[in-house]
């Protein structure tokens, strides 16, 4: 978003502190009229000494609405004179302080009883404690808001007038917030597979079950729920009958998806959500986090029902990822914007004759009714892009052999995307954030093992060593790179995600120093993070305080930090026979056993965990000459396992964990079976192996 206000020499007319920012988003405000401060004591240190209230605004990128909300109020002149001498006014990118956002979003809903989102627009006294909040207002009254300026000139009022009330209303705020903890766990509570079954029956409950997805509109991807349901599948293979509905509705989920418009037919990757119930027209961002997620699901969905649908789209997802997202030392970008040319969705969407044009004739017959350019237009006079019937009827509907349509199909769609990368292309969020690598690095491990397509794991270890050498100062992670400089202390979330990819990694290849790595990782957890309640809390023990210490459970936009923790430090103490890691996986599902029991399907995540505690994930060691365990682990990686690690290392392979180097090869392949903390006598042959995992 460029800044509208220019000197005659075309340089900027306004400069204010967020010029030295790390964050695009920030700098993307260096310029406006408004005297904005990053978060800081220095901002609030002011504010005490003005005696005004803190405006605090929060918001990213790719945000649609809040590039709205700058361009109506943050770039008008009379707006900025208004904030500039009523208000210390501090702008915050989400992404970079999910702390600070996370504590306002839920001030927010306990001021308003209103939902939160993006932009968040909250007001604080000096001692940082919100008495007023929203999302967007409109610059005039409208559709039930009222008009920013005079939402500012009432709330500058009212802190002046009521400081005493105000003070009042911060304790009691204070207090509520100690009211979200979950309660100390029971004692001697015994784990049940209760929450297990809850989940799924919740999960129908809120079935589409026409359209696919959980709930209406807007709906979004929600892979966690899909991937519970294909793990509840999978845990159900033996039983008679298995719950083939849980796999029914994890497929249609995902078939309704990966043809809808929520899915980038030409480019690859997905939309953030989509705004109508069949998936047809998203909201345009892209984001890093949900894309690598999803990858994830998609390729464990495509080794569990080999359905060759779900392989494509994971490898288009893949190679937007790499292609679009990763820069060239290796760390992957945050997002990219909803809009272009000053329009959402405007890089994406197509006039029908545009079309017609760039193709041939036998390409446009093939494509538009594949693509629904012979219907109606589907977004502001324009068309989206969705699969508007199933491409096996083409080859009837056309008379022409489905190999033709293919090419022709193939053709059609390299030429559009050709095409529409010669228009101005959405702003991209180069800002590198270290959790959401630990999430694309996990989900290129995955579908590593899972297809055919050369480079994802590749492109998953240049992302690692990139975060360890930029991000990994003096035994401690930061959370944010940006312009080559890496700042802010780390969070839960980006300590257990790379923790994570680091191990689905190492079942890609094992790397003896990368493992070492997830450990010195899940050490500074266990010093900085825990909780003596058990769990951990989402910042560490030396990070700046603020309202609240958060210690949640649920998953949102991104799975839950302490049940990643869990599942890693399960996985961890198995492997490695650490009985610390065990303990602290357990007291983690304790600790969160209460909102587990009342609202499983939100915790879909821990409820993973809950179910590797109930029955200890299978562990496979393959020791021997690289060629022949390489060959065991490609056949491994062909069943839908998802209790099941396998890591492969050579017989000579140096520096090996002595859990793992205590089981030495007999020969050119040789096998040891874990469950849990027992492994099986060594295994000579696959046929052996295959026997003892059906067993």
């Amino acid at each position: 978003m460029e800044s509208r206000h220019l000197n005659a020499d075309g340089t900027p007319k306004y400069t204010n502190r967020l010029i030295g920012e790390t964050s695009p988003y920030l700098r993307q405000h260096a310029h406006n009229p408004v005297d904005w401060h990053p978060w800081g004591e220095e901002a609030f240190q002011l504010a005490r000494q003005l005696g005004r209230p803190v405006h605090l605004s929060i918001g990213y990128a790719a945000c649609h609405w809040c590039h709205v909300l700058a361009a109506e109020s943050f770039e008008d002149e009379r707006t900025a004179e208004l904030l500039n001498s009523r208000f210390v006014n501090i702008k915050v990118d989400r992404e970079e302080r999910p702390d600070v956002d996370r504590i306002y979003q839920i001030a927010q809903q306990m001021l308003t009883h209103g939902p939160g989102g993006w932009p968040l627009t909250m007001f604080l006294t000096d001692e940082r404690r919100p008495f007023f909040g929203g999302t967007y207002f409109p610059p005039e009254p409208r559709h039930g808001l009222p008009g920013f300026r005079d939402l500012l000139e009432r709330v500058a009022r009212y802190y002046a007038e009521h400081r005493e009330a105000l003070a009042a209303q911060g304790e009691a705020l204070v207090a509520a917030f100690q009211s979200i903890d979950p309660p100390p766990p029971e004692a001697g509570r015994v784990l049940d597979d209760g929450p297990l079954e809850r989940a799924r029956a919740d999960l129908e409950r809120v079935f589409d079950a026409r359209e696919g997805g959980f709930g209406g509109a807007p709906k979004f991807p929600h892979p966690s729920s899909i991937e519970r349901l294909l793990r509840h599948w999978r845990t159900t293979v033996r039983h008679d009958p298995p719950d083939l509905r849980a796999l029914y509705m994890a497929g249609l989920t995902l078939r309704r998806m990966a043809d809808g418009g929520i899915h980038d037919a030409l480019g690859g990757g997905f939309y953030r959500y989509s705004v109508d119930e069949r998936w047809r027209i998203p909201h345009f961002e892209k984001m890093l986090y949900d894309n690598a997620w999803l990858l994830a699901v998609y390729a464990d969905a495509y080794v569990a029902s080999a359905d060759a649908r779900y392989a494509e789209v994971a490898r288009d997802t893949a190679e937007w990822m790499c292609r679009e997202m990763q820069s060239e030392e290796g760390g992957f970008y945050s997002s990219l914007d909803a809009d272009a040319a000053g329009h959402e969705g405007s890089f994406y969407v197509w006039d029908r004759e545009e079309v017609r044009a760039l193709l041939s004739a036998e390409e446009y017959a093939a494509f538009a009714p594949l693509y629904g350019l012979d219907q109606a237009p589907n977004f502001e006079g324009r068309w989206h892009l969705y699969v508007a019937r199933e491409p096996d009827s083409l080859p009837g509907l056309l008379n022409e052999p489905a190999e033709r349509l293919a090419g022709r199909l193939a053709s059609a769609r390299e030429k559009l995307l050709a095409a529409r990368a010669r228009r101005e292309r959405p702003a991209r969020d180069e800002k590198i954030l270290t959790a959401w690598n630990g999430l694309a690095i996990a989900g290129l491990a995955r579908a590593a093992r899972a297809l055919p397509c050369a480079g994802l794991g590749e492109s998953a270890s240049r992302a690692l060593e990139f975060v360890r050498g930029a991000l990994w100062r003096e035994g401690r992670l930061l959370a944010t790179s940006g312009g080559g400089r890496a700042r802010l202390n780390a969070y839960l979330d980006d300590y257990v995600f790379l923790a994570d990819a680091v191990l689905e990694l190492q079942q890609l290849r094992l790397r003896p120093e990368e493992l070492a790595f997830a450990v010195e990782l899940m050490e500074v957890v266990l010093e900085h993070f825990s909780a003596a309640e058990g769990g951990f809390y989402f910042t560490a023990d030396d990070h700046e305080p603020l309202l609240h210490r958060l210690r949640t459970f649920a998953d949102e936009a991104l799975p839950a930090g302490n049940a990643i923790a869990a599942r890693v430090l399960l996985r961890l103490g198995y492997l490695l026979g650490e009985g610390r890691y065990l303990q602290a996986a357990e007291r983690v599902v304790r600790a969160g056993w209460a909102p587990l029991e009342h609202h499983p399907q939100a915790h879909a995540t821990l409820l993973n965990v809950l179910e590797e505690l109930l029955e200890p994930p299978e562990i496979v060691i393959l020791r021997g000459e690289p060629a022949a365990i390489e060959s065991w682990q490609r056949e491994l990686a062909r069943l839908y396992a998802p209790q099941r690690m396998v890591l492969a290392a050579a017989a000579d392979a140096p520096g090996l964990p002595p859990a793992l180097a205590a089981k030495p090869a007999r020969g050119a392949a040789t096998a040891y079976l874990c469950r849990g903390s027992v492994c099986s006598e060594p295994i000579d042959s696959f046929a052996a192996l295959a026997e003892a995992l059906r067993a």
